[in-house]
């Protein structure tokens, strides 16, 4: 059975999700239907994914269908850094491309430190609760600094910090900074852009429990407490990814696919560094 998290406001956050990245309207559109169905209640987009129509009407579809409620379902839209001085309108901006009431998760997509309006949109976006149009905030990309300047600044704690995470970019001293303020973590690329799951290390394992790589996977990430939201346009790897609450890691398969992070822990990040992206001119 799925499992769910709480927040930090008390909202519950279905542990497993899929995410859209890099998929077009109709791809999100076909890909969340199917995912419903499988059992998936937990749906990942952003503003600068260009496909929130479709995963707005992939939901309010599935719904009108039956296959689920709307208070059933998990849906998480992105800031761009482009907005950080107009998220609210932003926001209304999604709002509208989703064509929902309202949204369970709203982001700062990136801190951006060198345009310096991240804590300033943060203060926006916690206006609009209480409106009834969006239930809990958070951020991404976002490293120890810049969550102390957002706390200390907005007096408000994110509910989560979605982060680059995956076997080889584990962030352990970041989960658990994450952890320590009532954060919780979640991971994107938690394949590792499918470069993990071709791991010596990974396929030996999987080869073992009779699981396939990325099953492997994202077991390791619930199991360390993640909130984890794996890509796939495909059907049969969207029901393989969700078919993972039927096993477990031991404490010794945990730590051996923990310790593949390189020494240099930034020696293992496969996308840009939130401290130095993006430069602004």
């Amino acid at each position: 059975m799925a499992t769910s998290l709480t927040l930090n406001d008390g909202s519950p956050i279905p542990q497993l999700g899929l995410g859209v990245y890099k998929m077009s309207n109709d791809e999100a559109y076909s890909a969340i239907r199917h995912a419903i169905e499988v059992g998936y209640r937990h749906i990942d987009t952003a503003a600068l994914y260009d496909n929130e129509v479709g995963v707005g009407k992939a939901v309010n579809d599935a719904v009108a269908a039956g296959d689920v409620s709307r208070e059933e379902l998990f849906v998480t839209t992105k800031l761009w850094n482009d907005q950080h001085h107009q998220a609210e309108v932003a926001f209304q901006q999604s709002l509208e491309r989703l064509n929902l009431d309202y949204i369970d998760l709203y982001l700062v997509h990136w801190p951006v430190p060198a345009q310096g309006l991240a804590n300033q949109a943060f203060s926006s976006m916690a206006k609009l609760q209480g409106m009834g149009t969006v239930q809990s905030l958070g951020v991404c990309n976002f490293y120890e600094e810049a969550l102390e300047s957002l706390i200390a600044e907005c007096g408000i704690t994110p509910a989560v910090n979605q982060v680059e995470l995956h076997p080889g970019f584990s962030q352990k001293p970041l989960r658990e900074f994450n952890e320590g303020l009532g954060i919780l973590t979640e991971a994107w690329s938690p394949l590792g852009r499918g470069a993990n799951i071709e791991d010596p290390t990974i396929v030996s394992l999987a080869e073992e429990l009779g699981r396939t790589p990325a099953q492997v996977i994202i077991r390791w990430h619930l199991q360390l407490g993640n909130i984890v939201i794996p890509k796939s346009v495909t059907p049969a790897r969207i029901e393989e990814n969700f078919d993972v609450f039927s096993f477990e890691l031991t404490p010794a398969q945990m730590d051996s696919i923990s310790a593949m992070d390189p020494e240099d822990p930034e020696a293992g990040r496969m996308s840009n560094n939130p401290r130095l992206w993006p430069e602004v001119s």
